[in-house]
């Protein structure tokens, strides 16, 4: 049936992601009944909660993330907290404010720090609905602003709208989730989970790698 090996793989991972997302939205509604049932959340809480995890499972997919993302709506039936994958582990992660969709200018990143004090990062506002993106235009992103190689400080690209590293030129595409795109570093640019309220205040609620130079994200 398949001549040619390449149709054959695609063909397979084709099978592979329609499964993952099939996976995905099962344990998603799982996730719903189960805070809903309880009394724990709202319906509608839950269904936003529901869609933020299926799309962080998704990324991972895509990623190579497989086994990481595949936990992640299971934990949201052990607690209302947020959470998220770390190198497969599940971590509950504090919903902190970072700053309000008014102190962001158009492709100028805002020095943030999450999920604790000595973990620097950036928001910023691309102007275009990008991967992981927030807000009513989904175009707020934030990331770790440390090399995932090394731990060099990276400094942000406004024409390549990149992430780049001074120490060994690893460059990440902030419009497409921190994926690397050139370097030596073996992972993606750790991404934050973002919620908007309805203020207009912007929340950290996880963070989708494992930040450099930490067994765990959370101390």
């Amino acid at each position: 049936m398949f001549r040619n090996p390449n149709m054959l793989a695609k063909y397979v991972a084709k099978i592979q992601l329609l499964t993952f997302v099939a996976l995905q939205q099962c344990l998603a509604a799982r996730l719903v009944y189960g805070l809903a049932l309880h009394g724990k959340v709202t319906r509608e809480s839950a269904m936003k909660r529901c869609d933020r995890l299926v799309d962080v499972g998704r990324r991972q997919f895509l990623r190579g993330g497989f086994a990481a993302a595949a936990a992640i709506p299971v934990a949201g039936l052990m607690s209302t907290e947020a959470k998220a994958a770390s190198n497969g582990a599940l971590l509950t992660y504090p919903s902190a404010r970072l700053a309000n969709i008014k102190d962001l200018k158009p492709n100028v990143p805002k020095d943030v720090a999450y999920p604790d004090t000595d973990a620097p990062g950036v928001l910023l506002k691309l102007g275009k609905a990008v991967e992981g993106g927030a807000g009513p235009n989904g175009d707020i992103v934030g990331f770790t602003t440390m090399c995932p190689h090394k731990g060099f400080p990276l400094s942000y690209n406004a024409d390549s709208r990149t992430m780049n590293c001074p120490g060994h030129y690893s460059v990440f595409d902030c419009e497409a989730g921190g994926q690397q795109t050139w370097g030596q570093a073996t992972q993606n640019l750790p991404q934050y989970i973002l919620r908007i309220d309805e203020k207009g205040d912007i929340y950290a609620e996880g963070v989708d790698e494992l930040l450099y130079g930490r067994l765990s994200n959370v101390l």
